[in-house]
């Protein structure tokens, strides 16, 4: 059976994410830390792993995009889920008995508009959505609840009091697969994406060149973002997203052009593209 790494505990979005785009047929494998997801793929631990990069409220996982620099794990498949919070208790406890409600300080922020309409209920900061369900099901606290996937509902026993209490059903994670160099690819859906980084010399019209790359091969771009460069103050990495694949002559020439103007190139992963 394949196994796939993921950042919480099981019931987090991660899994969601591991779900939707390989089935229930994988076994979904928790870490603490995202460090410690990317060593459990490098290190022949698990066979791949499940990475959030970007969320549509709160931008992109920084913390992520540095590990996709220093690990040498291709991306070769991405997914989005929507993130819906639900108001989750033990089968024995009732809305009008709540007095707290645990959760990771993010989805707390996300459901403000539940709260003020129930302004009896005290938020409490937990490490981790499907933690704080999982911790409910062990330690069994009185007149609390949490907010977390319908997924860690059903793994830890308990039931949905509330569906969807998110303040913005628009709220998306992007999420990317990422596995050792020369296992093979994921099923190939129409139209590929490809990822990369670069630095470019700290000159006037630099970025503009490296841009032109594309540009001049009419190359649509999904995402750009700027990140510091260690060490060197006030210089950036820049990570780019293109629609295309490596094998593409356009984009071959792109990286080329591209290659010769930066100081740095990295493709990170060329995979089928989330539709």
């Amino acid at each position: 059976m394949c196994r796939v790494a993921f950042q919480g505990e099981r019931g987090a979005f991660s899994h969601m994410a591991i779900h939707q785009l390989l089935g229930p047929g994988v076994e979904a494998v928790p870490y603490q830390q995202f460090e410690l997801v990317f060593r459990a793929v490098a290190e022949r631990q698990v066979d791949s792993a499940m990475i959030p990069v970007e969320n549509t409220l709160h931008g992109s996982v920084h913390e992520n995009y540095d590990h996709l620099l220093r690990f040498d794990l291709p991306i070769v498949a991405e997914t989005s889920v929507r993130i819906v919070h639900n108001l989750i208790a033990l089968p024995d406890v009732r809305f009008a008995s709540l007095q707290r409600v645990f959760s990771h300080p993010v989805a707390l922020n996300q459901c403000l508009e539940f709260f003020r309409s129930n302004p009896q209920l005290e938020k409490v900061p937990f490490y981790d959505t499907a933690g704080s369900v999982k911790m409910l099901a062990e330690e069994k606290p009185e007149a609390s609840a949490a907010i977390a996937s319908a997924l860690s509902a059903g793994l830890y026993g308990c039931k949905i009091l509330k569906r969807s209490i998110e303040d913005d059903r628009q709220n998306f994670t992007r999420f990317v697969l990422l596995r050792r160099k020369g296992q093979p690819d994921a099923p190939a859906p129409k139209g590929y994406k490809t990822s990369l980084v670069f630095t470019t010399r700290n000159v006037s019209g630099a970025l503009f060149r490296a841009l032109s790359a594309f540009a001049l091969r009419d190359i649509s771009l999904a995402k750009i973002e700027s990140r510091p460069l260690r060490g060197k103050p006030w210089e950036y990495l820049f990570y780019l997203d293109l629609l295309g694949h490596t094998s593409e002559p356009r984009v071959v020439n792109a990286l080329n052009h591209l290659g010769e103007l930066a100081d740095m190139l990295k493709v990170l992963g060329c995979y089928p593209r989330w539709s």
